[in-house]
């Protein structure tokens, strides 16, 4: 029986899952990191918690009996995909990165692209006065110094502190609408929008929307792959590398 570990925490990780679950001669371990109270049902073995860098990956792939990784976490996840790609090189265990595709901005957006989340927060005072932040709940120290904005950080879990003095915490899921996010930003009176190139459908209304109102919006750019890895778009182009 072929095992396959799934570093999962995205909708994608979870159909890959239970793809490969209704598979005969298939057996499929999803990791999370278990930052989320609430994850989602997932098909297979589900192991919770870090592997202790690179070198607890190595062993645990090895103690496991582990054919193929698949790397199909958050594209800002830096750290995981680095010791993922670290153990598979050590291990000699095949890494399959499964990243679902950036946004591109079309003709009516406003965007400004910046290289970090410091970048992002440099870029707000010349654009607005009121934001909605939407880049999740670690990295708000980034924003903390900004004493003059009024933010909106919406994520799944309460952000953690350090954060801007003057921010609302609101706590949601999406996928969101269009309609919804239109009217959050016009019930909130948002001039600007921050937001990670994340990708996928179930975020993108905020985009949408702010297009419709003509707000700016700033997009931190993803990180890049390690040096040699190449990822596939989707769940075909997983299935394709894992042969099955």
């Amino acid at each position: 029986m072929s095992h396959i570990l799934i570093l999962g925490g995205t909708t994608e990780a979870r159909r890959l899952a239970d793809e490969l679950a209704a598979r005969p001669g298939i057996r499929v371990t999803t990791s999370l990191a278990g930052r989320v109270k609430r994850p989602g049902a997932v098909e297979g073995e589900v192991r919770i918690g870090g592997f202790g860098g690179a070198e607890g990956l190595t062993d645990w792939l090895h103690e496991h009996g582990v054919d193929t990784v698949v790397d199909a976490t958050h594209p800002f996840a830096e750290g995981i995909t680095a010791n993922a790609a670290r153990a598979a090189a050590v291990s000699g265990v095949p890494m399959v990165v499964l990243r679902r595709p950036g946004w591109h901005p079309r003709q009516g957006d406003r965007w400004h692209w910046a290289g970090s989340l410091a970048e992002a927060a440099a870029l707000l005072p010349g654009l607005g006065q009121r934001v909605l932040l939407t880049t999740g709940r670690l990295g708000l120290g980034a924003f903390a110094h900004l004493t003059g904005l009024h933010f909106v950080a919406r994520s799944v879990e309460p952000p953690e502190p350090p954060m801007p003095p003057h921010t609302e915490v609101l706590l949601a899921r999406g996928p969101f609408t269009e309609a919804g996010e239109t009217e959050l930003l016009r019930d909130r009176r948002i001039d600007v929008v921050v937001t990670k190139d994340s990708g996928g459908e179930a975020t993108a209304a905020k985009l949408t929307a702010a297009r419709r109102l003509g707000l700016p919006v700033v997009v931190v750019r993803r990180p890049p792959l390690p040096e040699g890895v190449v990822a596939v778009p989707d769940l075909a182009g997983v299935l394709d590398r894992l042969g099955v």
